[in-house]
């Protein structure tokens, strides 16, 4: 079973100002990542063709890496996640390009029912928010996904009962 998974944004800007944020991964000036709402992505060094690391209970690490370009991430758990994720620019025209999330998996064993039920519904909810955040830091209006029902009630069992269900929204805007 091949799963391929892919969330997109256009951006009216040149693919060099978004291909920056893919650069930032993982460091303390993070624009892409939403890690004042999701597990922080954490390397074991800086972001560099064979750096170690994750989010969470998802561990990877950096397989190819083209700056201000791309990024591509070999998971290596949970067990039976046999893949990769990755982030790619994709210009569209002199003034406009894509953030794509590619997210590529051939799961084995248990990961054949824990993708579908547990990790696809966080992982999709996830990346919109990293996508919402990309368009945030740029200075455009984010394009913001309302969580799941499901995703609010894994983010509460998995923090056993401690986080409040929350959204992305509460992050930037106070009503």
């Amino acid at each position: 079973m091949q799963i391929i998974n892919k969330h997109q944004r256009l951006f009216n800007c040149p693919a060099n100002r978004v291909g920056g944020l893919i650069d930032l991964l993982a460091s303390p000036q993070n624009c892409l990542w939403p890690a004042y709402i999701w597990p922080n992505m954490k390397l074991d060094r800086e972001l560099s063709i064979g750096a170690r690391g994750g989010h969470g209970p998802v561990r990877y690490f950096v397989e190819n890496y083209s700056r201000g370009k791309f990024i591509s991430f070999r998971f290596t758990s949970p067990r039976g996640f046999r893949g990769l994720h990755k982030f790619e620019v994709i210009t569209t025209s002199n003034n406009s390009c894509q953030l794509q999330h590619l997210l590529e998996l051939n799961p084995k064993g248990l990961a054949r029912i824990t993708w579908p039920l547990i990790y696809r519904p966080l992982h999709d909810a996830l990346i919109e928010d990293a996508l919402a955040t990309a368009q945030l830091n740029l200075q455009f209006n984010p394009e913001i996904k309302q969580w799941s029902w499901w995703v609010r009630c894994l983010r509460w069992i998995f923090s056993a009962g401690k986080a409040k269900p929350q959204t992305i929204q509460s992050m930037f805007y106070n009503p």
